[in-house]
């Protein structure tokens, strides 16, 4: 048995990857380090004497520990997409009040088993977030346990069947058609041709991008004349009207609140360009956009939980 400093020497080079691999599995930084850290306790414990390929141990392990760890949310019913909101949605999100609004490293746990391990503030979470790409974990949220795992491993990180199978319980063959169906599920399946989409996704890109700058003219060159923004009511303040008309009133309310659009970033939405609102990753609110003659005829805010869990949500690609 080596001794555990020795262990610890050994571990140290593959935490990155090993945190990497696991916050995007799980979408979360703390619950990626207790996956790190639990995985440097299981090797601390083991007999390495044998393992030639310590690298592909590890991944083995921390990869078994995240599925244990998003089955177990499953059971518990836990929400990660539309989650509760609070009474009042004070993010600044996109379209909220009439505003649009709003690929991991990272230093990881300590090895040592009586070591503290480091707390993931919120603006640490946030640069996770976008290093990943939020649209790519709000999307990942939807897969199955299994599918994510598989999806992570083979797709993200060139992990090969043979080794992935065993982590997922199945054959080779089926590991790869687990693959294959979540990476369906994460590309999806547009609406309308290529050249269209492409289109859309400008304009929704021209929208955001206004918001961030609080470009009135920009706002107005892109919103239709007679827009309208329909919101759930729990995406707005109290008293604040579900419909608002116009592109006059649309972008004004644009500027106050498009602060929000900061954690906003375009995704497929039931085969159509739309906008997830994802702080830290995490969906809080889904836009639905209405693209007509290049400019955006309507969209809607949705932050009710059994709204957002129907949506068919995709990352957009190219």
């Amino acid at each position: 048995m080596e001794t555990q400093d020795r262990l610890a020497e050994r571990f140290e080079p593959h935490r990155s990857r090993l945190r990497a691999v696991a916050y995007r599995m799980l979408g979360s930084g703390s619950d990626a380090d207790d996956a790190v850290q639990e995985t440097w306790l299981r090797l601390s414990r083991a007999d390495t004497s044998e393992v030639a390929n310590l690298s592909g141990w590890l991944t083995t392990v921390v990869s078994r520990i995240c599925l244990d760890m998003l089955r177990t949310r499953t059971a518990r019913r836990e929400e990660l997409v539309g989650a509760r909101l609070p009474d009042r949605w004070d993010g600044g999100a996109p379209g909220a009040d009439g505003g649009p609004g709003p690929a991991a490293g990272g230093d990881g746990p300590g090895v040592g088993a009586d070591r503290p391990r480091p707390g993931t503030d919120p603006e640490h979470e946030a640069l996770l977030a976008d290093s990943v790409g939020r649209a790519l974990l709000v999307v990942l949220d939807t897969l199955t346990p299994a599918e994510r795992v598989a999806f992570v491993l083979h797709d993200l990180f060139a992990v090969p069947f043979q080794q992935l199978a065993p982590i997922v319980e199945r054959s080779p063959v089926a590991a790869k058609k687990l693959a294959s169906r979540a990476r369906h599920k994460v590309r999806g399946t547009p609406a309308v041709d290529a050249a269209e989409l492409t289109r859309h996704r400008e304009v929704v890109q021209a929208f955001l991008a206004a918001a961030r700058d609080g470009d009135m003219a920009g706002l107005l060159a892109v919103l239709a004349p007679d827009v309208v923004r329909r919101a759930d009511p729990a995406a707005l303040p109290p008293g604040a009207p579900t419909t608002l008309r116009g592109a006059r009133a649309v972008a004004e309310q644009t500027m106050v609140f498009g602060r929000g659009s900061r954690r906003a970033e375009p995704l497929l939405i039931d085969g159509h360009v739309g906008i997830a609102v994802a702080p830290r990753g995490r969906l809080r609110l889904a836009i639905t956009v209405t693209v007509r003659d290049d400019r955006i005829a309507a969209y809607e805010v949705i932050a009710d939980p059994a709204r957002l869990r129907r949506l068919d949500l995709a990352v957009l690609t190219g």
